[in-house]
Parts: C-alpha cells; sequence; structure tokens
C-alpha cells in the first residue's frame, strides 16, 4: 500500500514501513505523523511488495520487519541494498530472532527493536537517513558478544577444508568475490597502519567514537578521520560493515559472556 502526500517545506526523510501485521505498521506511520522532517511514503506486507515499493516511491529508509510471508525481511534487504534502492532499518524483536549477523551481511545499515521508544525509533531512522549505521543499544553489545563468540567456528565451518566459502558467506556488493571472507577481509585489514588497526579493534569491539578517544587519549575529531580512513580502506560503507569486517577479520579476539 502507498499514500502520495504532501511534500511542501523542508525536505523531509521519505520512509516506507514493511511489516506483515496492519496494526505494527498502522502504529509506525502514527507516531512518524507528526514529526516535520519525515514522511511514510508507503506501507508493504511481505518483502517482495517492499522490493517492488522501494522501486516506485524512492524512499529514503525502510524500516523492515523480518518474518514475513513472500519474501523475508533479511531477503528483501538483499535485494534493495543490490540495486541500491534505500537503506534499510531491520525490524526485530530480537530474543526471538536469529536472523541478524544475516541482516548485517545483507547490507542493513541499523536495527530497531519492536518495543523501541518513539524518539528511540525516529532517531534511528534520521541517523540512517543522514548515511549513518545504527545498532539499537539494548542490542549492540549483544550482537557483538554472539558474532565474537561464535565468529571462528563459524568461519571455519563456513570455509570448510577447501576454503571455499558457501553461498551466504560473501557480503553483497562490489566487494564480494569468490575468496573466503575471512581471508578476504584479512588481505584489506594488513592495508592499515598500527593506529587505524587500533581503531578497528574498537569499532569491533563496539566503542563509539568519544569511547575510542578516551580509550587511546586522542581528540574525537581525530578519531573520525582515522575511522574515515579505515572505512576506505576495508570498502565498507559504516560502521556495522566495519564491526562484521573486524570479526572476520579476527582483529577482535572472541570472548564469552
Amino acid at each position: 500500500m502507498s499514500e502520495s502526500l504532501p511534500e511542501s517545506g523542508p525536505e523531509r526523510l521519505r520512509v516506507l514501513l514493511v511489516d506483515d501485521q496492519p496494526i505494527i505498521r498502522s502504529g509506525f506511520a502514527m507516531m512518524l505523523s507528526v514529526e516535520d522532517d519525515l514522511v511514510v511514503v508507503g506501507e508493504a506486507g511481505d518483502g517482495r511488495e517492499a522490493v517492488r515499493l522501494a522501486g516506485e516511491l524512492a524512499p529514503d529508509v525502510i524500516v523492515m520487519d523480518v518474518q514475513m510471508p513472500v519474501l523475508d525481511g533479511i531477503a528483501a534487504t538483499a535485494e534493495v541494498v543490490a540495486q541500491d534502492l534505500a537503506r534499510v532499518i531491520i525490524l526485530t524483536t530480537f530474543d526471538r530472532d536469529d536472523y541478524l549477523f544475516d541482516a548485517l551481511r545483507a547490507g542493513a545499515s541499523g536495527f530497531l527493536l519492536k518495543n523501541a521508544e518513539a524518539d528511540q525509533v525516529v532517531e534511528a531512522i534520521r541517523t540512517v537517513g543522514q548515511g549513518n549505521a545504527l545498532l539499537a543499544p539494548e542490542v549492540t553489545r549483544r550482537v557483538i558478544s554472539r558474532m565474537t563468540s561464535a565468529g571462528g567456528e563459524q568461519a571455519q565451518t563456513e570455509t570448510g577444508a577447501s576454503g571455499a566459502s558457501g553461498p551466504s558467506e560473501a557480503p553483497p556488493g562490489p566487494s564480494a568475490e569468490t575468496t573466503p571472507a575471512p581471508q578476504r577481509h584479512g588481505d584489506l585489514v594488513a592495508r592499515l597502519t598500527g593506529r587505524e588497526h587500533e581503531v578497528l579493534a574498537l569499532v569491533g569491539a563496539g566503542l563509539s567514537n568519544a569511547e575510542i578517544a578516551a580509550h587511546l587519549v586522542i581528540g574525537e575529531a581525530t578519531v573520525k578521520t582515522h575511522v574515515s580512513s579505515v572505512f576506505a580502506k576495508l570498502g565498507v560503507r559504516d560502521r556495522v560493515q566495519a564491526v562484521i569486517v573486524a570479526h572476520e577479520a579476527g582483529v577482535v579476539a572472541p570472548r564469552e559472556d
């Protein structure tokens, strides 16, 4: 379902809501309707419809559920990102969904819990719409913990003795190659300077720029410069993808909760 809304006033971020439960879509639409800088341009009840509407409505941000009929949110995200149709925030009930890492690989720019407060929803959409990545505070540490505790074993299982990776091993986009991801990412990480390697390790551990600055006893502006350089050398577009590279390349040592 799509809706044509007036575009008067300052330019607004265009949002597409995707969930198979109409009541959830309506709730988010009502919540966002009072924001002057956001406009809901459409709604979809499954991933296939989401991809179609993304092409027709040109949203800036898609708020995407995971478990849906016809095409699930992860597959839909991969298609949206591959076609560069919009940036995607995954809508999830984290305790029930085990798809977060797959969604990161698919190119999602953020995660939003279904029980998030209204201001968190709005801020997440603004953050992702401005080209940044976001993990909900309640999710960040648990995602990283799950990635670090399972990362090494998972990489060995997926690559196997021959070193051949499965179809889900390579992230989407022009950097996806036949080389197993851990090896490919390791080659990229080798390009970093010592300080950039330190910064990547701290990004991979979930630290913000301010926390990295305090940890390394350097200015936050300097951290931003290092982070930008790391992104460029790794060929990643945001912090979420950098976290994946850090863990798959073994920059962040596995740890147990």
